[in-house]
């Protein structure tokens, strides 16, 4: 009796977060600016970016909350994934989902520690299923 065909496993997102002032990579896939300011002192010849979906960005009144002298990082996140809820920035998400289920994307940020910054709650994000 022949064996039953199987699914492939559905592999998940590949998602990378880097600085935009490191050098590209080749398997950086694509290349998505995710913050809402354009980054000091970088040409835009230079930065080797595919996407800029502003929708995904904090907005400036989160950003400026944030990097004032009461923000903190975990209401940042509850306030950043309240952002990301809203149509707009939703769609842009779920866009970022199908990229990265076809291959490699690279979120890119100039945040000196991107680990404490939107791009770790965005990764998150990334990471779940659409509804979940």
């Amino acid at each position: 009796m022949p064996a039953e065909p199987t699914q492939p496993a559905r592999s998940a997102p590949r998602v990378r977060v880097r600085r935009i002032y490191e050098t590209p990579s080749p398997d950086d896939g694509v290349r998505v600016l995710v913050d809402r300011l354009w980054p000091r002192g970088l040409a835009k010849t230079d930065a080797h970016i595919d996407e800029w979906p502003k929708a995904l960005t904090p907005s400036t009144e989160l950003r400026r909350w944030y990097h004032g002298t009461e923000g903190e990082y975990e209401e940042f996140c509850r306030r950043y994934e309240a952002e990301l809820a809203v149509p707009e920035a939703a769609a842009a998400l779920d866009r970022l989902r199908g990229l990265a289920a076809k291959g490699t994307i690279t979120l890119l940020t100039a945040a000196k520690e991107p680990s404490v910054s939107h791009t770790s709650v965005l990764r998150r994000e990334l990471d779940r299923r659409p509804g979940a």
